[in-house]
């Protein structure tokens, strides 16, 4: 039988698309572009979670639509999106 983690809970960093740099493949927004849940500049992504959930202009995507370290979250084709679009990444961590 699995072990069960015993709490839970989340980290959510926000930020838009414009905050990002680079085209195609290689876009990628630095953790330091984001606001955590305490309204204050991230300084990086937790270094261990469960699983991470990216929202795009408020809807969820799928696995296979970014890649995370502690220092950047990777958005292939990022660019296209408008420099507005809002960005939440939530990390669940035990």
């Amino acid at each position: 039988m699995p072990i069960v983690p015993p709490y839970q809970n989340s980290r959510r960093f926000t930020a838009t698309a414009g905050a990002g740099t680079g085209t195609g493949t290689t876009f990628a927004i630095a953790a330091t572009a984001f606001i955590n849940d305490a309204g204050t500049a991230a300084t990086v992504f937790p270094s261990t979670f469960n699983y991470y959930n990216l929202y795009v202009n408020g809807i969820m995507q799928t696995a296979d639509v970014s890649s995370v370290t502690t220092t950047t979250i990777t958005i292939p084709d990022g660019d296209t999106l408008d420099p507005g679009t809002p960005l939440i990444v939530q990390f669940v961590v035990s």
